[in-house]
């Protein structure tokens, strides 16, 4: 459990500590997993959610991972992903990490934030060796203090049915997520209330750009005008409505080895100079998707 030093020198949990996984809505879960295997990456056994009509497969990372969620059975509760369906697939939104859910509702509180209710989650995880049920605890978040996505916070009270070591190894070598990229209208208006969730030194703003250090995974937020330049690939996509996420960057070990792979696989890969490797939403399940070696 990471900690922090509170003023009275107390060791105690962290209320938010960055992003603990991103999530992309599919309309096809098992292709979506051949999908993601053909770019070069391991995935979890199939998680399917308790009471829930939805259920998942996961990339795992060894501090973060991506989870491609869709739909199994369309007469029980989807948390709308069926609303999200119906236009696109693609990034839906994000979690972030904690320590403990209590806290951070409190931490929220304090800080005028109204959270919602939590909620206990499990997943029954269907692993060849005989299913397990992992848990978790969530906390929502209005819209009002995550403006330009949709998150939540989860406490993850099983990780080590969650983070096996075997799922972190990836042919293509990824290791993390790097960064998101959020586009909205006026990414000025977001400074201030994501400056509350993770401080003042943590957010820095450009020229139609709004970045959020989430300790040391990249929240970004700019402009649809902007975001051929910050992501050049997406010439013809779809743009929906703002706010919508659009792009994902993983760290990867060896760029060169990276493109090999996708090269092999007859994905059309994208080279940006010589530091970042793209693929088009139509290869990745609806994520500008892209590849960088770790700074």
């Amino acid at each position: 459990m990471k900690l922090v030093v509170t003023e009275s020198g107390v060791e105690a949990a962290r209320p938010i500590r960055g992003i603990d996984h991103v999530l992309v809505g599919v309309r096809g879960l098992e292709a979506a997993y051949d999908t993601y295997q053909r770019l070069g990456f391991t995935l979890s056994p199939r998680g399917r959610h308790i009471g829930w009509g939805t259920a998942n497969y996961c990339v795992m990372f060894p501090n973060d991972y991506i989870e491609l969620l869709g739909i199994i059975d369309s007469s029980q509760f989807t948390n709308n992903l069926n609303r999200f369906l119906e236009s696109r697939e693609g990034l839906l939104g994000l979690a972030f990490a904690s320590d403990d859910v209590g806290l951070a509702a409190r931490a929220l509180h304090r800080a005028g934030i109204q959270p919602g209710d939590m909620r206990d989650l499990k997943r029954i995880l269907e692993d060849p060796e005989g299913e397990v049920w992992p848990r978790f605890k969530l906390l929502h978040l209005p819209p009002e203090a995550t403006p330009g996505t949709s998150a939540f916070v989860c406490q993850h009270l099983t990780p080590e049915l969650v983070w096996q070591k075997a799922w972190t190894e990836h042919a293509n070598g990824a290791t993390g997520l790097i960064a998101m990229t959020s586009v909205v209208k006026d990414p000025s208006a977001l400074a201030i209330p994501y400056a509350e969730l993770f401080g003042f030194d943590r957010v820095r703003a450009g020229d139609g750009v709004v970045e959020v250090d989430c300790d040391g995974t990249w929240l970004r937020f700019t402009t649809s005008e902007m975001l051929g330049q910050l992501h050049p690939g997406l010439a013809g996509a779809p743009r929906p409505p703002t706010p919508w996420l659009a792009a994902l960057r993983i760290a990867v070990e060896d760029l060169a080895r990276t493109a090999t792979l996708l090269e092999h696989a007859g994905l059309p890969v994208h080279w940006d100079g010589k530091q970042v490797l793209r693929l088009p939403p139509a290869a990745a399940c609806g994520v500008l998707l892209e590849f960088a070696e770790a700074a």
